[in-house]
């Protein structure tokens, strides 16, 4: 049995983490092999919380302009009474690039290793923001992006012993700004299956009689949402039966008014079903329903180098998908033969989901797709490599 390893993770995300990367990954996979995680981050309320895959080490509270501007130094103090009370055998930052700077010197003063976890392309995101957001946040935007920009591609990920990514595109781009390709390692997202086999079909008597075609997840500005309103206005001309369920809501009140107030507008209350937030197990009820599920997600430098999770539910469950031509959903589709991936264009969805729904080879196709979730993209498997990557660089003569 391998020596048991200690990780000290500083996350972005509210803590208890609620996202299957950190819950299932973390929480579940890697304890069994042996590999236990002490989290440091904001909480997302003042309920205790508890963490299955080691220790939680509160940092404050999540949200709010006071937090948010003392976040650094409320992090970077719970890593090092973190890392005192406990050494841990290396420490990991994920997609905090600030305070990852701050994570290198302690790293180097405990002479462990350093390792980052980029989920999302943050500094991307605040250069997009600059360009489509309000006008006078614009130039802060941009400097925040100038000076993030320095700090992780000059700084932060040339220093990183490990830098997990999330796709084989988001590792080609870091790749293309000189970090070592040896050091760069994709996981993407995955599926709990034990969770999804739990699943009982969602008892909404709206869907009976209807051919369903599911969205799971988030509707937003940013992810071109209008487009799941289009298409649910095409799909609607040609096949009446046809019920577009959007298992999600919108992240924000104001986006959340944004999207209805364009639903009502478009009068397709006959054609939609938007459920608003529901528990995981819940949204994948509506998944057991479903004939098709959709993913499109718009080309660009933030969703190219994304891994929805949304699409690999799909399979999991058995229900073929078409999604849009983002390499990591390209790869899926084709290795797994378990639907159709299109540009995102209303007519190439409509065209595709309606093939899919007409295919004599559907429920063929479902089966396919959750064979190869099981084999690729569960997170046993995925537990496994990560687990691999985490001993090979802390214990390279093992």
């Amino acid at each position: 049995m391998p020596r048991p390893l200690a990780i000290l993770c500083l996350l972005r995300d509210p803590l208890p983490p609620r996202r299957a990367d950190v819950l299932t990954l973390f929480g579940v996979e890697l304890p069994r092999h042996g590999i236990h995680t002490a989290l440091v981050g904001q909480a997302a309320g003042q309920a205790a919380a508890t963490w299955p895959g080691g220790t939680l080490h509160l940092a404050g509270r999540f949200g709010g302009a006071s937090n948010s501007f003392l976040a650094p130094v409320r992090d970077t103090w719970s890593l090092l009474r973190a890392a005192v009370a406990a050494p841990p055998d290396c420490i990991q930052v994920r997609d905090k690039i600030v305070v990852a700077v701050l994570a290198l010197a302690a790293a180097a003063l405990l002479g462990v290793p350093f390792v980052y976890w980029m989920s999302f392309p943050i500094v991307e995101g605040y250069a997009a923001h600059a360009r489509t957001g309000a006008v006078r946040f614009a130039a802060l935007h941009r400097l925040r992006a100038a000076i993030t920009r320095c700090l992780l591609y000059r700084l932060v990920l040339p220093r990183a012993a490990l830098v997990f990514v999330q796709s084989a595109a988001m590792a080609d781009a870091l790749a293309a700004h000189g970090i070592p390709t040896p050091r760069l390692a994709a996981v993407p997202m995955g599926v709990d299956l034990p969770l999804a086999a739990r699943v009982t079909p969602a008892p909404d008597a709206r869907l009976d009689g209807r051919r369903v075609v599911v969205y799971l997840g988030s509707v937003a500005r940013s992810r071109a949402s209008l487009f799941l309103l289009e298409l649910a206005a095409a799909l609607g001309a040609v096949r009446p039966e046809v019920l577009l369920v959007i298992a999600g809501d919108a992240p924000s009140p104001a986006e959340a008014a944004w999207f209805r107030a364009e639903l009502s507008r478009r009068a397709l209350d006959a054609n939609v079903l938007l459920t608003g937030w529901l528990t995981h197990a819940d949204a994948l009820g509506y998944v057991a329903r479903a004939d098709v599920g959709i993913s499109p997600v718009p080309r660009g430098a933030l969703f190219d180098v994304s891994s929805p999770t949304k699409l690999v539910e799909y399979l999991a469950m058995q229900v073929p998908a078409v999604a849009s031509d983002i390499p990591d959903q390209q790869w899926v589709i084709g290795q797994s033969g378990a639907g159709h991936c299109v540009p995102m264009t209303v007519a190439a969805f409509c065209a595709a989901v309606t093939a899919l729904l007409d295919d004599p080879e559907r429920a063929a196709r479902g089966v396919r797709g959750q064979a190869w979730v099981r084999a690729h993209r569960s997170y046993d498997v995925l537990g496994r490599e990560v687990a691999r990557r985490y001993r090979t660089l802390l214990e390279p003569g093992a």
